[in-house]
Parts: C-alpha cells; structure tokens; sequence
C-alpha cells in the first residue's frame, strides 16, 4: 500500500460505509438490492450526509467571502501605497501589513475553497471505490465496508440502461456503452453548468462595486471559466456513479448559494440594495446585513411605535388636601 493509498484508506471505508448504511436502509423499506436506483439514491444519501456536516465550514466560508470583499477598498490602497517598490524590505512589509488586514477581518484568500479542500479526500475515495468495483467483482472481493455480495450488486446495477461503474473514456458498458456515452455527457453538462451558474451568481449579485474593481475579483472572472473545463474534462474519466455524486453536490452548492445570497447578501451588493427593498415594500424594518439584526435605531422606532400613549400621573403629596 502505498502513501496516497495509506491516506485515502479511512476515507474509503467512510464513504463505503455511509453508502451500505443507506442502502440497507433502502433495501429495508422494499427497494431492491441490485437496482440501480438504489445505488443512486445511496449515493445522493451519502452526499447529504457530507454536505449537511460542512454547514458549520460553509458559514464560516461565507463570513471569510465577505470578509475579503469589505477589505478590497483596504487591499487597493495597500497596494496603491508598495506600488512600485520591488525590494525585499517592502515586499516584506506589504506582506506583514496585509497578512495584519486578514486578521483583523477574520479572513484569507484560501477561506473561500475549504469546503471544497474537505470534499476532495471524500470524492477521490468514492472515485477509487467505484473505479475498482469490476476488478473486485470479477476477484471475489469487497471494497472498503462493501462485502463482496454488495459489490456484485453494484456492477450489475444500472439507470437508463448505463451502468454505475461505467466511464464514458474508459468504457466497462459493454453493449450498453452507449447509453454510458449520452449519460455522461447529460451528466458532465449538467455539473459543470450548476458550477457556473452558481460561481455566476455570486459574481452578479453579491459582490460590492469595491469587490467588484479588485484584483481578486480578476481571479474569480478566471476561475468563473476554468474550474467547469477542468471538471468538464476530468468528468470522461468519471464513473456514472461519481458523476452523479458530483453533480448532487453542485445541485446542492447551487441551492445553498441562491438561499444566502436572498436571505443574507453581502453589504453593497445588488442582492443587499433587493433584500432592502423587498422589506421596505413589506413595511418591515431594515437589517443590517452583516449581523441579521435590527438597525439600533429601526429598534428603537419600532419600540417607540409599539408603545402605548398613556399619560403620565403627576404624583401628589400625602398631606395634599383633596378638593
């Protein structure tokens, strides 16, 4: 066993093991054992369960995105003051400034990709899982917590007549590689449009004018491109089964994505500037968009509002006669 092998082994057998517990439980309620779909919907269990565990890392994600994005008026005239100085004590000292601002703001630049750094140990394992699926068929083994008996079942499985383990560059449909091939393809489009719309959406919509003008929104406009023909190449060498992980993922980053960017923009957005004219149509007191909480002085009208007019009683004193 080599290195990468050592690393990816517990891995394995996490992504095998939530992917039996799903199907067992599916097999249960009546669905049969070696049916493609309910392969498929362990495989959909099995990121559900992923992504419901990274809500925690996605908030933190998001604070660390706004972060970088309220800084960039910052970062612009840090970088507007070093501009020209290439020595190594500036460098330096542009460095420590700025590593200062990313602290300060509770933010870096690599915030933004930590929920996909966690998901990639994960993806790679239930690569190597359902990419060895017919050699372990054929040698009478299982795979990670998959017994040798679910592996069989596995590799006969199929949806639309494509089989789970097949690839579209490699093949392993046999007479049905074709309808591998159109699966794939359905496939590959579908996640790589889910990633673009949902990278295009943020862009659009919920990023500030400043953040907008930067340098680091050059970079995005970059990735914007690049990540969905990275995934859209790699997607050939895909088993279905993967690709139908993946593109649950997308589906799911996508959703997220559009419910934060309604509910919680960032300050100075477009979504911001249509969040505030959604509550002031509704009469509702503005957010602040950073803390979720009343402005202290919509707080104030508001309890200004709600209290009752009641005249105050002078007091009179004790030995006052009445009249």
């Amino acid at each position: 066993m080599d290195f990468f092998e050592t690393i990816m082994f517990p891995f394995k057998w996490l992504v095998s093991i939530i992917m039996v517990g799903f199907h067992e439980g599916l097999t249960i309620i009546g669905l049969p054992a070696a049916n493609g779909w309910t392969w498929t919907l362990s495989i959909i269990g099995l990121v559900l369960v992923i992504r419901a565990a990274l809500i925690p890392v996605f908030v933190k994600q998001i604070k660390a995105q706004r972060g970088m994005q309220l800084l960039q008026p910052d970062l612009k005239k840090l970088q507007t003051k070093y501009k020209g100085k290439t020595d190594q004590l500036s460098r330096q000292a542009m460095a420590q400034e700025q590593m200062a601002m990313y602290k300060k703001h509770g933010t870096n630049p690599f915030s933004a990709c930590l929920p996909m750094l966690i998901q990639m140990p994960f993806f790679f394992a239930l690569f190597q899982v359902l990419s060895g699926i017919s050699t372990n068929a054929r040698e009478g083994e299982g795979v990670g917590a998959m017994s040798h008996e679910q592996v069989v079942q596995f590799d006969q499985s199929s949806i639309f007549g494509a089989p789970l383990s097949a690839t579209l560059l490699h093949g392993g449909g046999g007479d049905s590689q074709l309808a591998v091939n159109i699966l794939s393809v359905v496939m590959i489009l579908a996640m790589t449009a889910s990633q673009f719309i949902t990278q295009k959406q943020i862009m659009a919509k919920n990023m500030s004018e400043e953040a907008m003008a930067s340098p680091f929104m050059r970079q995005q406009k970059m990735m914007l491109y690049i990540l969905p023909v990275v995934f859209g190449v790699g997607g050939i060498n895909f088993p279905i089964g993967v690709l139908i992980y993946w593109t649950t993922t997308n589906l799911w980053t996508m959703a997220q994505q559009f419910f934060v960017i309604r509910r919680m923009p960032t300050p100075g957005s477009p979504a911001a500037k249509a969040l505030a004219d959604r509550r002031a149509a509704k009469g509702l007191p503005a957010l602040s968009i950073l803390t979720g909480k009343k402005d202290e002085e919509a707080d104030a009208a508001a309890a200004a509002a709600l209290e009752p007019k009641i005249q105050r009683v002078q007091p009179q004193r004790k030995n006052r006669k009445k009249k």
